[in-house]
């Protein structure tokens, strides 16, 4: 009696179905590694934690959750427009012959009006006298075009009592402050008034004159949008010499 030929069973074989899944996981796998190149932590983990998943291996229930920080951007100091506008400025007082009484520096990476504390203050006191007047206003004509902040800083030398010096430096600055704004001079959502007492002293206030000369009320002027932006406020068409 012949042998019945037994018959392969129908469809692919056994081999062939699990090869297949093998081949697909991997080609899932290269393809998530190269999806992951440029992604931030946060994402990584959560991809990590779905690939563990597609493996069978589940994550802890107590999985630290992974938020993404917040990035905080500074806009650099722009030196060159910081140099325009100091050597503007610098023919500028020469013109209204203030170079004399103030002095005009670079620090800080801003431009700073600095004026004596006997040019603006009977010394001790915190109000302007009337001499201070035209000077301030010749100030504000200085600062009122230009796109800049206006931080108007009180400083004090180290003689005394150190919260009196304090209070003195916020005293002369706010006084400041309120004669530009009462008077229209520079717009008061323009300027901020700050005293620092004997804190920021220009000399170590190892004699008399080097204590004259910390007493002094600074005018900082900070940028308060693109520092790239041009000046044509600053060209004068007498005065058309390039910066």
């Amino acid at each position: 009696m012949a042998r019945k030929v037994k018959k392969p069973p129908a469809g692919a074989p056994m081999w062939i179905v699990t090869y297949s899944d093998l081949v697909t996981l991997l080609l899932t796998f290269f393809v998530l590694l190269l999806s992951m190149a440029n992604l931030d932590a946060a994402k990584f983990h959560q991809a990590a934690d779905s690939l563990s998943g597609a493996f069978g291996v589940m994550g802890s229930s107590d999985k630290t959750e992974v938020t993404t920080p917040k990035v905080v951007s500074f806009t650099p100091v722009n030196d060159d427009f910081t140099s325009q506008v100091y050597r503007r400025l610098k023919t500028k007082l020469r013109e209204l012959k203030l170079n004399k009484k103030i002095k005009l520096v670079k620090d800080r990476g801003a431009v700073v009006l600095r004026i004596d504390e006997s040019i603006l203050f009977v010394s001790g006191q915190k109000d302007l006298h009337q001499e201070a007047y035209p000077i301030l206003r010749k100030v504000a004509e200085l600062v009122r075009p230009l796109p800049l902040k206006l931080k108007v800083e009180g400083h004090t030398d180290d003689r005394g009592d150190e919260l009196a010096n304090w209070d003195l430096s916020v005293g002369r600055a706010v006084s400041v402050l309120r004669f530009l704004a009462s008077n229209q001079l520079v717009p008061l959502t323009r300027m901020a008034a700050t005293g620092y007492g004997s804190q920021k002293p220009l000399f170590p206030n190892n004699s008399d004159r080097e204590r004259a000369l910390n007493r002094r009320v600074d005018f900082v002027l900070e940028s308060q949008g693109d520092p790239n932006q041009q000046l044509p406020y600053l060209i004068d068409a007498r005065d058309q010499a390039p910066f």
